[in-house]
């Protein structure tokens, strides 16, 4: 319960962080926006010519009786919009950090040299496309990865009772555990963490990565509330990526802006 706790408050510390950082923050907003401008072109297209290409999809249908061609295509645009409803919660963070990379590893070397206690940060020491690259790579493994999970878990959906209680607890996370790998891949691919390490590192420490990405996951199914707290979560994150690596923070009392994470002055054995 301990790292429950302590993971709540990394993600309040993140937000923190950027709140004192303004000039931080308003760059971070920037890749969350553009991806929500795009993401929401895109929604806005499909719900316009959607029908038109599920007409096109299904020609079979052209000599069907009124009204069933007419129903039968309305539930297939209805579907296909869910799902890409679905698709667009499930991508949102990871096109996010892609588009933001660079934005949001500044924003992180911030926060690692604010804890340092010698004021630096680690860096990969690689390219700027070879980062983008390992990035877009790691992080369609990992969206693959929720998208099964996604439908084992709506499939468990249809169990009567434990389908409309417990699936959706397990779903939100799963959904916790995996934004938080997105986040915390940040910080942890610039000390040269592998995406398998990454995932062994936090199924060692759960709770801790529940405390910080369930309630993270929660907040973002309000709609925009991604855009905002997008930068406070990476900050949150990096210092949940410093906790897990059990790495040495700055004493509370040379920090007087109360830059620290909940980790504080000394590092997990």
């Amino acid at each position: 319960m301990r790292d429950l706790g302590a993971g709540f408050r990394y993600l309040l510390e993140g937000q923190r962080w950027v709140a004192r950082h303004g000039k931080s923050y308003g760059f971070g907003l920037l890749p969350g926006l553009i991806t929500l401008v795009l993401y929401a072109a895109a929604l806005v297209a499909l719900a316009l010519w959607g029908e038109d290409a599920v007409a096109w999809a299904t020609p079979f249908a052209d000599d069907w009786a009124s009204p069933w061609a007419g129903l039968f295509r309305g539930f297939l645009t209805a579907v296909l919009f869910a799902l890409a409803m679905l698709l667009a919660v499930l991508t949102f963070t990871a096109v996010t950090l892609l588009i933001g990379q660079p934005f949001y590893e500044s924003l992180s070397e911030q926060v690692d040299r604010d804890l340092s206690p010698d004021g630096t940060a680690p860096e990969s020491g690689l390219p700027l496309w070879r980062e983008l690259w390992i990035s877009a790579r790691d992080s369609l493994r990992i969206v693959v990865r929720a998208v099964v999970w996604g439908v084992l878990l709506f499939a468990l959906g249809f169990v009567p009772v434990a389908g409309q209680t417990v699936v959706p607890v397990i779903g939100f996370f799963v959904t916790g555990f995996f934004l938080t790998e997105e986040l915390t891949a940040v910080a942890l691919q610039r000390r040269g963490v592998e995406l398998r390490d990454r995932l062994a590192l936090l199924r060692s420490r759960k709770t801790l990565v529940w405390g910080f990405g369930t309630p993270l996951g929660l907040a973002f199914l309000v709609p925009f509330v991604a855009v905002f707290l997008m930068p406070g979560a990476v900050a949150g994150a990096t210092l949940l990526a410093r906790d897990l690596r059990g790495e040495q923070n700055r004493d509370r009392d040379d920090d007087p802006a109360g830059a620290l994470g909940a980790g504080g002055d000394r590092a997990r054995p």
